[in-house]
């Protein structure tokens, strides 16, 4: 009697650590063969890569196919390649693709993933609508001086360095600087990175983007069992507690209350001061068709939320793509060469002074940075999911609602089919002056539609401010612990980090 039991149990089990794993198979789509109960969740694990390279992997792998199904847990999944269906997603139809997917449970969501990137419907859509003025061009001008105080204080602190070791840690030197530029722009306060390594606030960004046996874990239970696992936190609590503290600590300190500061919490605490925040629905419609008016309160948690993506996307974003800038440059002397020039030329009409409108002509410096984006994606993968069955154009395949959508960026920006000799860096490829273009949605290390990322303008401004300021002082050269195509750390999530950093030797090319 009890084998018998037994048996049917673990039948049961069975079916159900195998339900929906047919879906691609009925479908007719190529698809990764999943792993009972956990589909391809432990893909990056057992191969031992990040999220990026896993992607990045399965877009290599299927070179002739538009689209490669997998499984999220039990939940089907689709790899997207084509960038014209990637545009129609991304854009066109982009009411039927509004989430982003990062939350497993549809309807609760913890408190920091209430933010602007991973919040969902019309909490995402009311907020990111209230928040945009905080990226206008004047505001990003009115920002530039404290680019300027931390660019200034990145230069001694490169300097510092070269007096005891020519070797420097370029990522860990540029996430100090970016660090600190969002605390003051963003918080009004002196996060005192560049003086101090071991500062609480770059300890609570190094943690924020160091994916651990917790995290992963929880992030394979939720996917795996969304229902089951619904009130597990994906971020890990001393993140969550740290935010919260720190966040509190500042508002507090304003008594609740605008200060005049105009910073991004200013802009927050008068949002708070309304008490609600209204705007048209992305999810709700009236009888007669027209879209009804919903109502989001603000209170600290929501407020929290949006403040830990403005710091954790505004410092790690820039300070990956910028350091590794000057890691291509390093080993292209000629193209930092021509950058060096065009920093000089450029500061010479404005008396040696870095300011906002100096920066908007580098524009050869602009494009090497492209290019490393390009070469290197800090966010080398995105995320949508399926709100409302759809046909892909040009096919007879029926998308179903709540299918996750993964497009690899970096596969998309080193495929030669959108560009020559992928693996060169060429920063000519983004002149705008050229004649060659660039294939629609095959570049997009921001994203693409309503959802790209918000920050996109404030992010090159600094990155490129931080790299003139440094450029314009010192030259980079490969040191003896340099490697040149560093390997992806394998615990990095949403944003792909180096293992080892990426160090360099600095010399002075002026006295300081």
């Amino acid at each position: 009697m009890y084998f018998i039991l037994i048996c049917v149990l673990l039948v049961v089990l069975y079916l159900y650590g195998k339900r929906n794993h047919n879906h691609w198979k009925v479908k007719g789509v190529k698809f990764e063969e999943p792993i009972i109960f956990f589909g391809s969740t432990l893909n990056n694990k057992l191969k031992n890569v990040c999220f990026s390279e896993r992607f990045i992997n399965m877009y290599r792998e299927y070179p002739d196919d538009k689209y490669i199904g997998f499984f999220e847990g039990n939940r089907p999944a689709l790899l997207i390649r084509d960038p014209d269906i990637i545009q129609h997603i991304f854009i066109n139809i982009f009411f039927n693709f509004h989430h982003r997917g990062a939350n497993a449970h549809k309807e609760i969501t913890e408190p920091l993933m209430k933010n602007i990137f991973n919040a969902d419907g019309d909490l995402w859509k009311i907020v990111r609508q209230k928040i945009t003025p905080a990226f206008t061009s004047a505001k990003l001008k009115a920002m530039f001086p404290l680019i300027v105080e931390q660019a200034e204080k990145l230069i001694e602190n490169a300097d510092g360095f070269i007096k005891t070791d020519a070797e420097i840690d370029s990522r860990e030197l540029m996430a100090r600087f970016t660090t600190d530029f969002i605390g003051a722009c963003g918080f009004g306060i002196n996060m005192n990175s560049q003086n101090d390594g071991n500062s609480e606030f770059r300890k609570l960004g190094k943690r924020i983007f160091t994916f651990t046996n917790r995290d992963m874990i929880v992030s394979i239970l939720k996917r795996t069992a969304p229902n089951i696992f619904k009130h597990l936190h994906l971020v890990s609590p001393e993140v969550e507690e740290s935010t919260m503290k720190l966040l509190k600590y500042v508002m507090a300190q304003r008594n609740y209350e605008p200060t005049g500061r105009n910073d991004f919490i200013d802009m927050m605490l008068e949002l708070k001061q309304k008490g609600k925040i209204s705007g048209e629905s992305i999810e709700k419609r009236k009888s007669d068709g027209t879209t009804e008016t919903v109502e989001i309160e603000v209170d600290d948690e929501l407020i929290v939320a949006q403040a830990f993506v403005f710091f954790a996307a505004g410092f790690e974003t820039s300070s990956s793509s910028s350091s590794y800038l000057l890691h291509l440059l390093a080993h292209h002397p000629d193209k930092q060469e021509r950058c060096q020039e065009e920093i000089d030329e450029v500061m010479a009409r404005y008396d040696n002074k870095l300011c906002y409108d100096a920066v908007k002509e580098m524009k050869y410096l602009e494009m090497a940075f492209k290019e490393a984006l390009r070469i290197y994606t800090p966010v080398g993968w995105l995320q949508r999911r399926c709100v409302a069955a759809c046909k892909l154009p040009g096919t007879d395949f029926i998308i179903d609602e709540g299918t996750d959508i993964v497009i690899s960026a970096q596969g998309l920006h080193t495929d030669d089919k959108y560009f020559e000799n992928p693996d060169e860096f060429e920063p000519e490829r983004f002149d705008p002056d050229s004649n060659k273009s660039i294939k629609n949605n095959a570049y997009m290390p921001f994203g693409a539609g309503p959802r790209a990322c918000i920050g996109e303008r404030l992010g090159i401004m600094q990155s490129l401010a931080g790299l003139a300021a440094v450029l314009s002082k010192f030259s980079v050269s490969p040191s003896k612990s340099t490697v040149y195509k560093p390997a992806y750390d394998p615990s990095s999530y949403q944003i792909s980090t180096i293992v080892g950093g990426l160090p360099l030797s600095f010399s002075r090319r002026h006295w300081i």
